[in-house]
Parts: C-alpha cells; structure tokens; sequence
C-alpha cells in the first residue's frame, strides 16, 4: 500500500503565528504546569481580554489577573484529568456590557501531542477541537 503525499499541514507553532492559539507557555509555568499551554483565540478573548475601558464601564480587572484565574483553574483540572480532555469551570465577568458579576463559564483542556510530538495543552470553549 503506497502512502498519499500530504498536501498541506497545519501545525501547532502555525496556529500560534496565526494568532488561532495564544501561547501562554510562560505564565502556565508559573502556576505549575511542565508543558507548553496555548489558549485559543476564543478563550481568550471570553475569559482573558480586558482593557482600561472595560475597567471604567463594568469593573476594575486586568488582562494579568484574567489569565492567572484561567490557567490557575485548569491547573487544578488538570491534577485530576484521567484521559486526554477534561472539563472545568471558572467565574469571569463577561465584556462589552455594564454588568460587573462574574458568570460561571466552561473550558476544556486537552492533552495532546503538538509539533514535536511531545505533551502540550490547549485550553478551548467547550465545542471546539
């Protein structure tokens, strides 16, 4: 049986220039994980995004903390994962409104192997692959 030729590749460090993930390697070692960890797009901007308007009109947070309650979070999902996906949940206040309470949201990380076929994590909306 002959192997097809690949016709066109898109790796995880493509995803990553292309600004589909975030690479939020250095602040996931912080709170302790030992692999590369991107965000998606999507997560990112739901979970994490926040600028000086968003402080004025709803309340006073910053992109930082935003990611540390991310990452914080699915560290400690990622302690009790049993397969290569798991679920977690977090509170984060939503953007664009006036409203100021955080609302209960879910992610899900997944373990897999990325460009160089070691471990890496990515954290995604639930849906998302």
């Amino acid at each position: 049986m002959d192997t097809l030729p690949i016709i066109h590749s898109y790796s995880r460090s493509d995803a990553i220039a292309d600004d589909v993930l975030i690479d939020v390697t250095s602040v996931a070692s912080e709170a302790g994980f030992k692999v590369p960890v991107a965000l998606t797009a999507e997560v990112w901007e739901d979970c994490v995004a926040w600028e000086a308007k968003d402080s004025q009109r709803q309340v006073i947070q910053d992109e930082a903390g935003r990611l540390w309650d991310v990452l914080w979070k699915a560290f400690v999902a990622a302690r009790r994962a049993n397969g290569d996906r798991i679920s977690f949940q977090l509170y984060r206040v939503p953007r664009g409104g006036r409203g100021c309470r955080p609302r209960l949201t879910t992610l899900q990380l997944h373990i897999g192997p990325g460009d160089e076929l070691g471990p890496v994590i990515t954290i995604l909306l639930p849906g998302q692959d």
